[in-house]
């Protein structure tokens, strides 16, 4: 197998982000919910041991075998167990629960580009962690409405929004601008672990704390597997089409 560490902004606390060609295909759904001596939970679809470290793959393979996964020191695993078959007819979504009024504006990519790099480099986050996250915030939607209130790309409570300057969260640079500005904030609460900032956005550092780590909320680890595959994605893509550049 061969794979590469994927940096965000600095080094990561608790584990790495990676991508990974697999030769084989993985199973369709999660079968393991997998504990962490730092309180990070998640379900994969199957783990490896490598040496001293253990590789959580979080989901089924594209059919070219390719997966991503997340890699840990061996001993940071205290309990796994095992996820029983769900019912037939039960269908779990993961999709964020926003709907969109019929105003709705849709960005273009350069425009979105331009957005979330000024950003990125306002706070020294990576720009494809930024996209990541508001494709699983809102799904890039201007005008996106949450059922707790949370509005716009990057789904600003409103008193949140106040509190970072943000007038109209409708506003594609300013919500962007306001939500990039929480999330420099929690990776420096967290000191650049990104999983612990993400799970933060998510659930409110109340919750982080608390829990010494990811809270057990499957909303909650749904949503730090869902942004960091979309990230490893985006790198992936990245790199294969510069090599096809190379290629030329």
């Amino acid at each position: 197998m061969v794979g590469f560490k994927l940096m965000i902004r600095s080094v990561l606390r608790g584990f790495a982000i990676l991508y990974v060609a697999t030769a084989a295909g993985l199973p369709a759904r999660a079968a393991e919910h997998v504990v962490l001596k730092n309180g990070f939970e998640m379900d994969c679809a199957r783990r490896e041991v490598v040496g001293d470290r253990m590789r959580l793959y979080l989901a089924q393979a594209s059919a070219s075998g390719e997966g991503n996964y997340l890699e840990v020191a061996a001993d940071a695993v205290v309990r796994v167990e095992e996820i029983p078959d769900p019912p037939a007819a039960v269908v779990v979504s993961v999709t964020p629960a926003v709907s969109v009024m019929p105003s709705a504006l849709a960005l273009t990519r350069e425009e979105m580009h331009t957005m979330l790099s000024r950003a990125g480099n306002a706070h020294n986050i990576d720009e494809d962690l930024l996209a990541s996250l508001v494709r699983a915030e809102s799904g890039g939607q201007v005008r996106a409405v949450s059922r707790t209130g949370a509005r716009g790309l990057m789904q600003l409570m409103p008193k949140t929004a106040t509190e970072l300057g943000v007038t109209d969260s409708f506003r594609p640079d300013e919500n962007i601008a306001g939500g990039s500005a929480y999330l420099d904030q929690l990776l420096t609460r967290y000191r650049d672990n990104v999983a612990l900032a993400l799970a933060a956005y998510n659930a409110g550092p109340a919750a982080v704390d608390r829990y010494h780590g990811i809270p057990p909320y499957r909303e909650t680890q749904a949503y730090v597997a869902r942004v960091i595959r979309e990230f490893n994605r985006r790198k992936n893509a990245a790199r294969v089409e510069a090599q096809v550049a190379q290629a030329r």
